[in-house]
């Protein structure tokens, strides 16, 4: 029923990866080098995904749609760029009320804008970036995946519902392992952006699971209409990746209610592993079903 490419692997990785950048980057908390981490990856997965494409088996609106994420999403890092030195709003803020901590606790009577002056922070630098930018990329992208999930096969309504809703799981378990890591590097920022991130690849799970199952679909490989070439092992193995990856949700999200730092760390390694089984979730089952 669908074939599994590259290209349109990596159009999925990327356009659902830059989709849940926005949904981190609208809160104005996370750091402003989070943001040119993940487009640089995923600009450099829509270029693969052109590549490819053009490469092996072209759909020119998915090629095309490759095109226009990377220049959207390169747009929205050179804003990003010229505008770093007005930071971001929420990690001001949070910096601002430890300043007063420190005052209150000391007496010595400094504030948050004397500590940064002539150093490039706060909003008196200029505009911030914009995060609606973020969100060009993913929507000039849905077009190009709608093609692939049609051109992959019949039918074509199953095909692009399979494409488009794995691209958007597979981007919210990226980001959200990719957001763990970020804690090293701005170690006092507040949980929320992570656990939004877990809760929805956790909400993802089941519509995710549900169009895979969907018939012609993994049913007809786990009861033997349809031979995965393994003697059923691929179809278990499926039930094996779809299972642990939802527990792993769970699981990283009990791991976040723990006060201590060690904890995000345990849920980003925890989400390391989600990322394996995510993977096994949605690319195994295309690949048997095509």
């Amino acid at each position: 029923m669908i074939r599994l490419d590259a290209a349109t692997v990596l159009l999925q990785w990327a356009v659902g990866g830059l989709l849940f950048l926005w949904v981190t980057t609208r809160a104005r908390e996370v750091g402003i080098g989070y943001g040119w981490l993940l487009r640089g990856i995923y600009i450099l997965m829509a270029a693969g995904a052109l590549a490819l494409g053009l490469w092996i088996d072209p759909v020119p609106v998915r090629e095309a749609s490759s095109v226009a994420v990377v220049l959207a999403g390169g747009f929205a890092l050179a804003v990003s760029i010229v505008r770093r030195e007005a930071g971001v709003r929420g990690e001001h803020e949070r910096k601002a009320r430890k300043v007063e901590r420190v005052a209150a606790m000391t007496g010595i009577e400094r504030t948050y804008e004397d500590l940064t002056a002539g150093h490039g922070e706060g909003s008196s630098r200029g505009p911030e970036f914009p995060p609606q930018l973020d969100l060009i990329a993913p929507l000039v992208g849905v077009p190009g995946l709608i093609a692939a999930g049609v051109a992959a096969g019949d039918p074509a309504l199953l095909s692009v519902a399979r494409v488009l809703v794995g691209a958007a799981f597979l981007g919210a378990v990226s980001d959200a392992m990719l957001l763990g890591h970020w804690y090293l590097v701005q170690p006092g920022l507040a949980r929320r952006p992570l656990l939004e991130l877990v809760r929805w690849t956790g909400l993802m799970w089941p519509l995710e699971v549900i169009v895979l199952l969907w018939p012609t679909g993994m049913f007809s490989v786990l009861d033997g209409t349809i031979d995965d070439g393994w003697d059923g092992m691929l179809g278990w193995f499926w039930v094996a990746c779809a299972v642990t990856t939802i527990v792993l949700v769970a699981v990283t999200r009990a791991a976040l209610r723990e006060r201590y730092y060690s904890a995000v760390m345990a849920a980003t390694g925890l989400l390391y592993l989600a990322i394996l089984t995510a993977f096994g979730t949605d690319l195994v089952a295309r690949a048997v079903l095509a």
